[in-house]
């Protein structure tokens, strides 16, 4: 048996020697920076798993409608990828609409970067107050987006003149964050105990606010920046007093902050509807709202292979509301996003 099988050899190198204790220093400080951050890992991972975070699907319908081109803009991205989450975060959601008017250009810019500047804005690492930071990121977000379309719009010749609404919804874990500009509209619908029936009832919910030149406030900015409201419209022509692009009535008192809305998931809440205006022309929110609670009940709806039945049911009820709202002759562009709730 060798005594000193698991020994390094004896050296009468004090050099050697010296060399070696180091190296066998640093081979157990890297085992033990590894050990602290595999617990580290798992630690995270219960975290996430512990929050009981609730499930959220996406799903869209579009509708050209009467219009020649379809000018609303859309995403979906029930996992939105940012390195360096606060500690507290786990998962981050985001769905938007954007109904463009002028053109299609605002839209489709703010569909496709809007979510990429909040992904760069967006709280890192170790952070306190993180309800003042997430607002904070959402209104420099809009900002920022704005600022880089009137930019590009600027530089073309013709100079652009498209604008957008845009109505985005962003999940910090069980928190729902709302940011809206213009009038396209987000609700929630939550089911509740009636206290007559004992029966749930549906109760919707604003989670945005319209912004159109006919509001008080909203009008009074305009006249203080020089600009008119005539026939419920800025100088005559714009019918929202806020929006992303518009250049040329950004002088007029048209500005780019959103509104902005908090609120807390509860294990009562079904879905989350975000739509255009062109959807709340012909539907108020509560007919919205209970349009696709009664096609979720219904046994008859037909699942695509390898949906779930769940999933089948929101899918058909997001086409048939589209669907419905056009045949009821709403004549400008629909498009309307549901996402599920399931905890």
């Amino acid at each position: 048996m060798d005594l000193f099988g698991d020994l390094p050899e004896p050296t009468n190198d004090p050099v050697k020697a010296k060399q070696q204790d180091e190296e066998r220093g640093e081979k157990r400080k890297r085992d033990v920076s590894s050990e602290e951050t595999e617990v580290e890992d798992q630690n995270q991972e219960e975290k996430k798993v512990c929050k009981d975070l609730p499930k959220l699907m996406g799903f869209v319908s579009a509708r050209r409608g009467e219009r020649e081109e379809m000018q609303d803009a859309h995403v979906l991205l029930p996992e939105l990828t940012v390195t360096n989450l606060p500690s507290q975060v786990s998962r981050l959601a985001y769905f938007a609409v954007f109904d463009g008017h002028g053109g299609a250009r605002a839209s489709q810019f703010a569909a496709d970067n809007l979510h990429h500047t909040l992904v760069s804005k967006f709280p890192k690492g170790d952070v306190e107050n993180l309800e003042k930071l997430v607002r904070k990121c959402l209104l420099d977000t809009f900002r920022q987006t704005d600022e880089d379309f009137l930019k590009k719009a600027s530089s073309q010749k013709p100079a652009w003149k498209d604008g957008s609404t845009a109505t985005c919804m962003l999940a910090v874990d069980d928190v729902l964050y709302v940011a809206n500009l213009g009038d396209s509209r987000a609700v929630l619908c939550r089911l509740e105990q009636a206290e007559d029936s004992g029966k749930r009832k549906c109760v919707t919910l604003a989670l945005s606010k319209e912004h159109n030149p006919t509001i008080y406030e909203e009008r009074m900015r305009i006249q203080r920046a020089g600009g008119t409201v005539r026939d419920g419209r800025v100088l005559g022509v714009l019918e929202v007093s806020r929006s992303i692009g518009d250049g040329q009535y950004k002088r007029c008192g048209v500005i780019s902050t959103p509104d902005l809305r908090r609120c807390q998931l509860s294990r009562n809440d079904k879905f989350v509807l975000l739509a255009c205006d062109g959807l709340f022309k012909v539907f108020s929110a509560d007919e919205a709202v209970q349009f696709v609670l009664d096609v979720l009940e219904n046994e008859k709806v037909e699942q695509k292979e390898g949906q779930s039945e769940e999933a089948g049911r929101f899918e058909a009820a997001c086409q048939r509301l589209a669907t419905e709202a056009v045949r009821r002759g709403s004549a400008d562009n629909v498009t309307v996003i549901l996402v599920s709730i399931a905890f």
